[in-house]
């Protein structure tokens, strides 16, 4: 069980702080444990032999809401120790050690699981048994998240709903409003780092320029 933050700040009582983080435990092992995209799958079961990846927490108030691991993070069984993740690290401004802090930081992808690769090698999208089976009894044990940061399209999809525009480009550009329009925890919406996405970096400077600085305020901010 992992050390709740919130009893020093005094935001919760110490006995619903303990709650919290023995169910959300419980809860993580039994999404660890989760073999539904192979014994009963939406479509076409998992290729390969599920290893779920998530870092949840009760006391953390920054979400990452990420797409699904990759190949590197499915042998590592850590999320984001990759080249996405060093790009990731650097958007938000923060050290391994930070990132890390399970204190700090809750990293819970759409899919947990690496879902496999299309014909040109891409990875195919989070599997679809994931967000709707686990993600709303997550978010109900981490009361403390104040700040989501929505990494793709299907993060921005279950988070952000009528709030996501039609493309990932227009999502991200009106960044400002949906920050001031979230109800409930604030909400940002981040292209994937993926070097993949290093072209559209480069045709969109404002990202860079605009976006980056806000982010790594609050982030620095909510690090205390």
């Amino acid at each position: 069980m992992h050390q709740c933050a919130a009893l020093a700040s005094g935001c919760v009582q110490p006995a619903e702080c303990r709650r919290l983080s023995v169910e959300l435990d419980r809860l993580a092992a039994t999404i660890r444990a989760c073999r539904i995209c192979v014994d009963n799958p939406v479509g076409k079961p998992l290729p390969h032999e599920p290893r779920p990846v998530l870092r949840p927490s009760s006391s953390a108030r920054i979400l990452i809401a990420s797409q699904a691991p990759g190949t590197k993070v499915h042998l590592s069984g850590m999320p984001f120790t990759d080249a996405s993740g060093d790009r990731l690290r650097n958007w938000l401004d923060v050290t391994s050690d930070e990132f890390y802090d399970i204190e700090k930081f809750a990293i819970v992808p759409m899919g947990f699981c690496f879902p496999g690769q299309d014909a040109k090698g891409g990875d195919l999208p989070p599997r679809r048994e994931c967000a709707p089976t686990w993600r709303s009894p997550l978010m109900a044990l981490m009361p403390r998240i104040d700040l989501v940061l929505t990494i793709g399209i299907y993060a921005q999809t279950w988070h952000m709903g009528a709030a996501r525009r039609p493309s990932l480009t227009e999502t991200v550009m009106n960044w400002r409003a949906i920050w001031e329009n979230s109800v409930g925890p604030k909400v940002l919406p981040l292209p994937h780092p993926s070097w993949r996405n290093t072209g559209w970096l480069k045709q969109n400077p404002w990202f860079e320029m605009d976006l980056l600085p806000f982010l790594r305020s609050e982030i620095r901010y909510r690090l205390g």
